[in-house]
């Protein structure tokens, strides 16, 4: 494992196993947050989050988390490895009600300057509303995905639950 994507829907802890690996294997981490989204939670266009995640990918090893399906050929295009975080119901939501409130709490940086506030956690664009809604839908498309042809060359590794991690070291 050298160029490892880290996958699972919002809450996950897809940052917190990359950076882990990342420290453990003493390889860069990506963050696909950081490319994407500017201060003020503005989004880049395309074409520049493809342009970004290509220049932070052409290394030979590197660790990325992140569910951007506007840049998943390239990712997993250069990945030998794939990650699943495919936690349960009631786990991703504990972590992700709990992530976002002491986000909001003590006003912890998630990237370029943003952070969550109490007006966003209880809007239409909350990321415990996202993770309601897509909780579902990653758990039915990427089996789908792992099964075209184009990603044959990956090695698949599917954790079911937290304690799973251990099996990567």
């Amino acid at each position: 494992m050298q160029r490892i994507s880290v996958v699972g829907t919002s809450g996950s802890g897809k940052t917190t196993l990359a950076q882990q690996i990342s420290r453990r294997l003493n390889i860069p981490h990506v963050e696909l947050d950081y490319l994407h989204w500017e201060p003020n939670w503005v989004e880049v266009p395309n074409e520049v989050m493809r342009s970004r995640v290509s220049q932070a990918l052409s290394g030979n090893s590197w660790v990325v988390d992140g569910n951007y399906s506007i840049v998943r050929d390239i990712v997993w295009a250069r990945a030998d490895t794939v990650i699943w975080l495919d936690y349960s119901w009631p786990v991703v939501m504990s972590r992700i009600l709990w992530r976002t409130l002491s986000r909001v709490v003590t006003q912890q940086e998630v990237c370029n300057g943003n952070r969550e506030t109490w007006q966003t956690t209880f809007s239409r664009d909350s990321v415990i509303l996202w993770a309601l809604n897509t909780y579902h839908k990653k758990r039915r498309e990427y089996p789908q995905l792992f099964t075209k042809p184009e990603y044959a060359h990956l090695r698949i590794v599917h954790l079911r639950s937290p304690s799973e991690c251990t099996k990567l070291y």
